[in-house]
């Protein structure tokens, strides 16, 4: 009975928020009813996963410690710039509003 009890409770963890996502998806998709459809949009613009997937990795991270592991690699990831500038001189470079680009050769070897 308590076995039976836990499946559920680890059905529902994982099935709401897929049918949850999946209901998110028609109605971004069809557009209907408009009101949710607006209030569905403002909200996916901040956010980059959605509530299924982010019940399933931590589901799986209570099981498997390196599904931790790139989780939080995934999350360092995104709270890391990343500046065209960083590391070595830019080899391209492209000027929109004088309509030029500029490609230099790479790997300049002294003599």
């Amino acid at each position: 009975m308590v076995m039976m009890i836990g499946v559920m409770v680890m059905a529902v963890v994982v099935l709401v928020p897929f049918l949850l996502g999946a209901a998110r998806h028609v109605v971004l998709r069809t557009g209907r009813p408009a009101w949710v459809r607006r209030a569905l949009a403002a909200r996916a613009r901040d956010t980059r996963t959605g509530a299924g997937a982010t019940a399933t990795d931590e589901l799986l991270a209570f099981l498997n410690a390196n599904k931790r592991v790139q989780i939080e690699q995934r999350e360092e990831e995104r709270l890391i710039r990343h500046d065209v500038q960083d590391g070595a001189p830019p080899r391209t470079g492209i000027d929109l509003e004088a309509g030029t680009a500029v490609i230099r050769p790479g790997g300049t070897q002294k003599r």
